[in-house]
């Protein structure tokens, strides 16, 4: 009876191994919105511990809609994705980044400019005093400046995420411009 539970104790990590840490996504969100779990503008909870979601190499962060109410994680291999609930007291009508510009009717369009366009060859760019990377790419969606997209790297499986600096040029999310 001792040596069977060593085994015990030895399959019960073996069986988690498969699964996608519900801490490290709670950290990528934490990332994204500027926030902690249960803070103002961050996750509402974190996310729950009991999701057996298979394990995603990079995960892709966007918002649901463009009131920020929501943060979707998703993997695209394997396949799925999770919608987060963001803390709000107050909803929120625009964000700073907003551009207005004149529409046909001469009312304003408090939709963001986009700098880059879906099809558009894009350079990602990361670095530090010391330190620099960079990858070229096509966007696979519109992006204003300071919002994420993805972009089709050659030679990966995934997209990589991004966020919109200027035409034709973006960097990776956490990273200084």
């Amino acid at each position: 009876m001792i040596r069977a539970v060593p085994l015990l104790l030895l399959a019960a990590p073996l069986a988690a191994a498969g699964f996608q840490n519900t801490a490290t996504l709670d950290r990528a969100v934490a990332g994204f919105t500027g926030h902690g779990a249960g803070e103002e503008g961050g996750a509402r909870t974190p996310v729950d511990p009991r999701l057996r979601l298979a394990t995603c190499p990079m995960v892709a962060l966007s918002w649901r809609t463009p009131a920020q109410d929501a943060v979707v994680v998703a993997c695209s291999g394997p396949d799925w994705r999770i919608f987060v609930p963001v803390k709000r007291s107050v909803p929120v009508t625009g964000a700073a980044r907003v551009v207005e510009r004149p529409t046909v009717a001469g009312r304003a369009d408090a939709r963001p400019m986009p700098v880059i366009r879906r099809g558009d060859p894009v350079v990602i760019e990361a670095g530090s005093p010391g330190f620099s990377i960079a990858r070229e790419g096509i966007a696979m969606a519109d992006a204003a400046p300071g919002a994420r997209f993805l972009v089709r790297v050659a030679d990966t499986r995934a997209p990589v995420q991004a966020v919109a600096v200027e035409p034709g040029r973006a960097t990776l999310p956490g990273w200084a411009d």
